[in-house]
């Protein structure tokens, strides 16, 4: 019974994949537009994780976890898996594939994406403080790594759904992976790996679709150009290039 509820958990990870992938097909085949009905899965995970967070059934998933991988169980896979997404939407075109936006609108809008789901997890971790099952912070709620991975996995999903949908969707397998990662090493509750994965879906679906700091010409026959793009360090704030031909 326990080991079957372990092995549940770790296909409702890969089933809300797919489930967007889906969903995402079917809205968007013919018209590129954003849809409520994309947000559905984002809503049932962030949703779902809410609902669990401290509660028996939360503490139970976690013990049958540690028991199914071992007490002594430690890797640090789960800190290098969020960005294999990442890397995978920049050599998609090499591979082949044909992606939906070139290098530099694929920079801003993984740099973007990821400040996002950064400041939601950020904020919640800070307002909820729900210490972590190996009481090592009060930081656990949401899982950052997999907000992260899931925002990835989600960009590489829009670049490449209509050149290959294997090789797009295969972004979510990693994704998936560090969330059980996350909960093996003893480092996050179900809860906070489910919500993590909401956050990450939600902020990589409103960029692909909202395209933001998008270069722009002004004008039919001018060839003045705008690019404004996100400023991250000690401060955040946004920067401007104008180029005049």
């Amino acid at each position: 019974m326990k080991t079957k509820l372990i092995t549940s958990f770790f296909l409702l990870l890969v089933f809300m994949g797919n489930a967007q992938t889906k969903d995402t097909i079917s809205s968007i085949k013919k018209e590129d537009k954003i849809s409520c009905k994309q947000f559905i899965a984002p809503v049932v995970l962030i949703t779902s994780g809410a609902l669990l967070l401290n509660t028996v059934l939360n503490e139970d998933l976690q013990s049958n976890a540690n028991r199914f991988f071992g007490e002594d169980f430690y890797t640090t896979t789960d800190n290098y898996l969020p960005f294999v997404p990442v890397v995978q939407i920049y050599l998609g075109k090499s591979l082949g594939f044909k992606p939906k936006n070139n290098f530099k609108q694929q920079t801003i809008n993984i740099i973007v994406a990821n400040t996002i789901g950064a400041a939601v997890f950020t904020t919640l971790k800070h307002t909820v403080k729900e210490e972590r099952p190996d009481q090592s912070d009060d930081l656990s709620f949401p899982s950052g790594h997999t907000a992260i991975v899931f925002t990835n996995a989600a960009l590489l999903y829009y670049e490449y759904k209509d050149s290959n949908l294997w090789y797009a969707s295969s972004g979510f397998l990693f994704a998936s992976a560090t969330g059980i990662l996350r909960i093996a090493n003893n480092s996050h509750y179900t809860s906070d790996v489910l919500a993590g994965a909401g956050i990450g879906l939600a902020s990589g679906l409103i960029v692909s679709y909202w395209n933001p700091f998008k270069s722009v010409t002004f004008g039919k026959k001018k060839k003045t150009t705008a690019f404004v793009y996100p400023q991250i360090g000690s401060q955040i704030g946004l920067g401007a290039l104008i180029q005049l031909n």
